[in-house]
């Protein structure tokens, strides 16, 4: 199984990064292979906005290789960031029948952010885990310095399983 982490966020410092840093080393204990995708290396234009599709289709590719995927998402005014749900939009037909599993962050963890993104998911044909990380920007970050707590540990390995577990199961419906 190839799953993809991706960085919800486009921001030059975002937490994003350092939370799918640790969400790639704690996956070496599985059988799967995970890769970090980010969205900068896609220049995906905003929708209507460029007729270059070059980015897009790079990003199509991509997407076509994963049999999975972990969502790290920020929580923006009660939701996702407009560059995932831009990225999500831009290729609807490579989502289908796949699985994922949401780690969110923010004041609250990200749990807003999270149920929008489980019914954006749920319309691109994504099967959503119900392990779900909710990771606190206050509590999880000292210093700036992420340091999340022992519980996420538990619920990482659950997300890990179940979106592996899914991600196999619906492998055979592609």
């Amino acid at each position: 199984m190839k799953i993809g982490i991706i960085l919800g966020s486009t921001r030059k410092v975002s937490k994003s990064t350092v939370i799918s840093e640790w969400i790639l080393d704690k996956s070496k204990n599985e059988e799967s292979q995970f890769e970090i995708i980010d969205l900068v290396q896609y220049n995906l234009p905003f929708i209507g906005t460029s007729d270059d599709k070059s980015g897009v289709q790079k990003w199509d590719k991509k997407l076509m290789e994963c049999d999975g995927f972990i969502f790290v998402t920020p929580e923006y005014n009660h939701s996702i960031s407009g560059a995932l749900k831009n990225a999500l939009d831009s290729a609807k037909s490579s989502w289908a029948n796949k699985a994922a599993g949401i780690v969110s962050y923010g004041g609250s963890g990200g749990a807003r952010a999270a149920e929008h993104l489980r019914g954006i998911l749920a319309e691109l044909q994504v099967a959503t885990v119900r392990s779900h990380v909710l990771i606190s920007t206050y509590d999880d970050f000292n210093d700036g310095i992420f340091k999340p707590r022992e519980s996420h540990n538990i619920k990482m390995d659950n997300l890990f399983k179940q979106t592996l577990s899914w991600s196999k199961a619906l492998k055979t419906v592609r």
